[in-house]
């Protein structure tokens, strides 16, 4: 396994997460609406909304997960893909060397497909990503990666509104 990499400006992006006020803050319609919506149309088990703090990934919109609310950074798929401004695919966990004896692959909730959007401000801190997950291998299509990107914009739009 390879743990999430920490970005070159971790400081200001820790800095632009916290201003938000929105960590550990309850479940909110708007943020739930959106997770539902995609795990529906991805015909996922698992869809999140995972912000990246110093040392986890704290979900503050969760379906297919039952109670947990957060997990270490250090294994999660997000601090990769907060990595890049693109979507990050991992169309077979098993297969991929990043993750495959991760132990959100090799034990619950059992990740083999994985694709985060990061959720990138206007001012271009990477603050988490909107993520779908299964239990099976499966690939994305142009026009799923396109849904997907507009549903982070909708996410992004709602974490700044809130802020403004």
């Amino acid at each position: 396994m390879t743990p999430a990499p920490t970005p070159s400006n971790e400081a200001e992006r820790l800095a632009a997460l916290y201003a938000l006020l929105v960590l550990d803050t309850p479940p909110e319609e708007r943020f739930d609406k959106i997770v539902a919506f995609a795990a529906q149309e991805f015909d996922v088990p698992i869809a999140l909304i995972s912000l990246l703090d110093t040392d986890r990934q704290w979900f503050k919109a969760a379906l297919g997960l039952g109670d947990t609310c957060q997990t270490g950074r250090d294994i999660s798929f997000c601090g990769h893909a907060i990595m890049r401004a693109e979507i990050m695919v991992v169309e077979d966990a098993l297969l991929d060397p990043r993750f495959a004896d991760n132990p959100l692959v090799t034990g619950a909730p059992h990740i083999r497909f994985y694709a985060g959007a990061p959720l990138i401000l206007s001012n271009g801190y990477a603050l988490g990503t909107l993520c779908i997950i299964d239990t099976r291998p499966r690939k994305m299509d142009d026009v799923e990666l396109a849904i997907l990107s507009t549903l982070r914009s909708l996410v992004t739009q709602e974490l700044e509104a809130s802020h403004a």
